[in-house]
């Protein structure tokens, strides 16, 4: 908070801080409540930065049976896994504290999870309301509806945060602090790794060295691809989080003057040494057209390490492995970093994470983009609000003109547009069991009828 450009802010990021661990503390110590009692689940619905990078949190620091909450992700859309989660929260949701993330509020994943989490809550007689924290705009879709529906509390969410870019802000710290993670050690270590990467001299600054090589590695181009190898199972969502952090900040059609540039650097990973048995084949013998992060941790466990052979444990293996691996992917002049942590806490994870964000943003200086916007994903929602748009007229067509079939041509026509959209948004909903429309089977996909039952 000391480092913000205003005294404002800095007041605005103390203030959060505190509301967020008094908060988590009132619920652990049950003096916020559920229907059914004391609150022993805590459901976090977002997506994008606003549930990947609490998932990485959450899965990093899990301690089994020591945890004040347990948790739960809802990060899409999909009907069939939100079933899947609430079936697995069946009989509990009356010690559930539901959170719902999202800036503006208006983002239809989490708005759809939270309307089908809702009526959940219904179903089992529960009021959602009184079960329910949202961390959002001032003023949002999301704060009005929180705000008029008495829900337990709202946190802030300011516009000067992009979602990748959160996990230190209240998005990232209320679902930890639930869980029982000590977010003051999680955010020491990001403030260490923010010290180091001030430092003018490059090569005792971490974040401008590991830019440098992203820079060298790809031709200043994005040419090769980065594969990020975690030799630890907490790490496994670690790869997914780079993806967004690193290919949403990078991958830029245009550069900060306006230039078509089409940087990026792609983002895939695995975890060791379950990459040994996937694609380090491809890796060592195949197209040169990646360089690897390797990230271990020293500390193979917390307990005294079990023997699987007389002086030999499973963390001398998984060490064995990827110093095989590095050096199997040396041998054949395929490049790779090697970034080591000696545990896995709070604040080592603080670090790592921190260190790749400001990495990100010396690495975007470098190629003259602007790493904290994101037309494309903007494009997306767009093109997605045109297709239910298409969704509806379609529907209205087919029963305007019920019972008669039309096909594809003949609703493409009468509504002015492609064959091809038509066509999977028809396939869309005669699979449906709620949107009443059927199709009459053809010879070819082109001869398919629909009509409204």
């Amino acid at each position: 908070p000391g480092m913000a450009p205003n005294a404002g802010i800095t007041r605005e990021i103390t203030e959060m801080n505190t509301a967020v661990i008094t908060f988590s503390k009132s619920i652990h110590e049950g003096r916020v409540r559920g229907a059914w009692g004391t609150f022993e689940n805590a459901l976090v619905i977002g997506i994008g930065g606003s549930a990947l990078g609490p998932q990485l949190v959450a899965r990093a620091m899990a301690r089994p049976g020591k945890e004040q909450l347990k948790m739960y992700f809802l990060d899409n859309t999909d009907p069939d896994g939100i079933d899947l989660l609430l079936a697995e929260l069946k009989g509990k949701l009356g010690r559930t504290l539901t959170v719902v993330i999202s800036k503006s509020g208006g983002t239809k994943e989490t708005r759809n999870g939270m309307v089908e989490v809702k009526r959940a809550y219904e179903q089992a007689d529960l009021k959602f309301e009184q079960h329910a924290v949202a961390v959002t705009g001032l003023g949002s879709e999301l704060d009005k509806v929180a705000t008029n529906g008495g829900w337990i509390r709202r946190f802030p969410m300011w516009d000067w945060v992009g979602g990748r870019t959160s996990l230190f802000s209240a998005v990232g710290l209320l679902p930890a602090n639930l869980q029982g993670v000590n977010t003051e050690l999680f955010i020491e270590g990001s403030a260490a790794s923010d010290r180091a990467t001030r430092s003018k001299d490059v090569r005792r600054n971490p974040a401008a060295m590991l830019a440098l090589m992203w820079f060298l590695a790809g031709n200043g181009k994005g040419s090769k691809d980065m594969v990020v190898l975690p030799y630890k199972d907490r790490l496994e969502l670690f790869s997914k989080y780079l993806q967004q952090l690193v290919m949403e900040s990078l991958g830029k059609e245009r550069d900060r003057s306006g230039k078509v540039v089409n940087q990026g650097l792609a983002v895939y990973g695995n975890k060791g040494s379950t990459d040994q048995h996937a694609y380090v084949q491809q890796l060592r013998e195949g197209l040169d057209n990646f360089f690897v992060t390797f990230v271990t941790v020293l500390r193979a466990r917390e307990a005294d390490d079990f023997q699987v052979e007389p002086g030999i444990s499973s963390g001398d293996y998984l060490n064995g492995f990827y110093l095989g691996t590095r050096e199997a992917l040396s041998e054949n002049g395929r490049q790779s970093i090697s970034i080591s942590i000696d545990v896995l806490d709070e604040s080592r994870l603080g670090t790592l994470i921190a260190l790749f964000e400001r990495a990100v943003g010396f690495y975007a200086t470098l190629i003259n983009v602007n790493a904290y916007h994101q037309p494309g994903v903007e494009a997306g929602k767009k093109a997605a609000a045109r297709v239910i748009e298409l969704q509806g007229r379609i529907r209205s067509l087919l029963f305007e003109k019920r019972p008669q079939a039309l096909k594809i041509s003949e609703i493409a026509t009468s509504l002015n547009c492609g064959e091809e959209p038509v066509f999977l948004v028809c396939e869309h909903l005669a699979a449906s069991q709620i949107a009443t429309v059927e199709r009459i089977d053809g010879q070819f996909e082109f001869e398919m009828q629909y009509r409204a039952k």
